[in-house]
Parts: C-alpha cells; structure tokens; sequence
C-alpha cells in the first residue's frame, strides 16, 4: 500500500474517537506534497456546518494524537477544516451523503454535445453515477468520463 494511504488511514483511525466525541463527521484525509512541503489535511463536517472553533478543536485533538503516534516520518502541516459549499465528492461516503442532492458533473471530453450535467445524484456504484436533471430525465453515466463531482451551489 503507498506510503500515502497507510497515512491517511492511520488518521483515520486516530480520528474516530475525536469526531465521535464531538458529534463530528469526517469527509476526507489528504497527505498530499505541493512544492516539496508535505500537508496532512482533515476535511470535517456536521450538520449546520463547521465553525473555526470545531477545527481548532479537532486540530488540537488531533495533534496530540499524531505526536502520541509519532507514525509519520515528515515534516508535515496539519490543516483541519470544512470541506466548503461546492466540494468535490471523491470517496463512496462523499456520494452516499450526497444522495438527493444536487450536483454538477464535469465531463474530459464533450458527451452528446456538453461537457457539464447538473441534477440530483440519484445513485452511484463503482462504473457509474446516475443524475435526474430539472426535466426528469436519467443520465447514466460512466465514471471514466467524469472529470469532477461537485455540489451544487446556489446563491
């Protein structure tokens, strides 16, 4: 398993307790490197939304957890915070909390003449993602042709 994800799934599991604790559900891990600076990020949510003071919490928890571990070998930066109104939907819990809502689907190459859908998430499984768009139809569509799943966001 790459580095990558044992690190992320170690978070995990050092998270369950804390978001437990406080009523908190967790949206992603990311240990990702941006210009040689390695940065550990934890994407929280809960219904109403996240406030500074609940990241500041679940980073302070978190970080002690993470120096009692001592599992990552980097030098690192922990960033805690909400996933933000249009986020992207990635891992199979994203999509399962995304039931019924509305969702804006990006295409790599033009499909029937577009290269965007945008419609309440139906349904998903490994090869595709099902949408009804505002005139009732279904698109079925192929999760290789998916650049991007996003909320929707209107304001």
């Amino acid at each position: 398993m790459p580095k990558r994800e044992v690190i992320e799934q170690r978070t995990e599991a050092l998270l369950a307790p804390i978001l437990e604790e406080t009523g908190y559900d967790l949206w992603d891990v990311q240990y990702v490197s941006e210009n040689k600076e390695y940065f550990l990020r934890v994407y929280i949510d809960k219904e109403g939304g996240i406030t500074i003071d609940d990241c500041v919490d679940v980073s302070r928890k978190l970080s002690d957890a993470l120096d009692s571990d001592e599992f990552i070998d980097d030098a690192y930066t922990l960033e805690v915070s909400s996933p933000g109104l249009g986020r992207r939907l990635v891992k199979d819990r994203e999509f399962d909390r995304s039931i019924g809502r509305d969702v804006d689907v990006r295409f790599y190459k033009s499909i029937d003449g577009t290269k965007e859908l945008t419609g309440k998430l139906i349904s998903y499984d490994k090869d595709t993602v099902t949408i009804e768009t505002d005139d009732g139809d279904l698109h079925s569509l192929n999760r290789s042709d998916i650049a991007t799943v996003k909320l929707s966001v209107d304001f």
